[in-house]
């Protein structure tokens, strides 16, 4: 059976050949993989976002496509369409870029809404319907969907039933002056290094393995009441005007519990909480305009719920002695 942290460490380590910084997003693309989440990934142009995605395709044989979301890009681009063929007077299915393991949606907010829906049913159901067909994805399916600023010219909003379907929305930063620093002197040494030259080390069965271990990851009955707490407090923040849903604590459940496998535990603490609790809920919560005039950003308000929502005492820090694992639902997609 493959140690998530094991492979975790493997992916970093081959990633790092060529990945300078962004270690958190890798951490969390991980943490997506391991519960069949999704992955919303953010950034000015020029930051890497599309390298890590790539980078993390090529580190493992999952299949994956890239598709460079355009405003002129139709669902049937996405997911397929029938083709008819005059000779033989049959119409034969052409399955889209959508059939593969790990998808990468280019700048996903150039598309427009209808058909950024058109991953909808592909990230919910792990399946896609052509005219009347229901069709399987392949397993495992994931989905990681680069996004310039909204405030960026050419781009659509994600409408919030798409964002929510993302389990996790990280950022991509500008790296700081050593990290530049060190960007420069090794594309000075090889000017031609890019995601192609890492080396593949983990298999699909070693991905399905380590991901079957997460949900048996036990999480005491004091940790769930804290997820629910801090759940609960996005709902009735001053600031907040539609809090997180019942998806986005299953989010916090699962992805706490990957966290801590990734961290070599076999049960969840509450800092594996917050490790996660920005990337889960800062696409999730809308603010409301008194926020939004005194240009307070979600994940401010996210880190104050967590500062004034009392984590469970150290008692329950530890996995109790003699307990049985709980398997848990570390790979609901809702």
């Amino acid at each position: 059976m493959t140690d998530p942290s094991a492979l975790y460490d493997r992916l970093e380590a081959e990633a790092g050949t060529v990945l300078i910084g962004n270690e958190e997003v890798l951490r969390h693309i991980t943490v997506a993989m391991l519960t069949r989440g999704h992955v919303l990934l953010e950034g000015v142009p020029g930051v890497a976002k599309t390298t890590i995605a790539t980078l993390v395709a090529n580190a493992t044989d999952l299949n994956y496509s890239r598709i460079q979301m355009t405003p002129d890009l139709l669902p049937a681009d996405i997911t397929g369409t029938t083709v008819y063929h005059q000779q033989s007077g049959e119409f034969e299915l052409q399955k889209g870029p959508v059939f593969t393991n790990l998808v990468i949606a280019d700048e996903i907010n150039r598309a427009p809404p209808k058909t950024q829906s058109a991953l909808l049913e592909a990230m919910q159901e792990s399946q896609v319907s052509i005219e009347g067909s229901t069709l399987s994805l392949p397993t495992p399916f994931t989905v990681v969907a680069t996004m310039n600023p909204l405030e960026m010219e050419g781009t659509f909003e994600l409408p919030e039933a798409q964002r929510d379907r993302f389990q996790m929305k990280l950022v991509s930063e500008i790296p700081d002056e050593d990290e530049e620093r060190a960007i420069l002197d090794r594309f000075d040494a090889d000017p031609t290094l890019d995601s192609s030259d890492i080396s593949q080390v983990v298999t699909r069965n070693e991905l399905l393995q380590a991901r079957s271990v997460v949900p048996e990851t036990y999480i005491d009955d004091s940790i769930k009441k804290y997820i629910l707490s801090v759940v609960r407090e996005t709902r009735d923040h001053r600031n907040v005007a539609h809090g997180a849903s019942p998806r986005a604590t299953l989010a916090l459940q699962n992805t706490a519990k990957a966290l801590a496998r990734i961290e070599g535990r076999d049960y969840v603490i509450p800092d594996d909480v917050k490790g996660v609790a920005v990337p889960v809920l800062r696409h999730r919560l809308i603010l409301n305009s008194d926020a939004e005039l005194s240009r307070i950003g979600t994940p401010a308000v996210i880190d104050e719920i967590l500062s004034s929502v009392t984590p469970p005492g150290t008692g329950s820090d530890r996995r109790p002695s003699g307990a049985e694992t709980a398997v848990g639902d570390g790979g609901s997609e809702l």
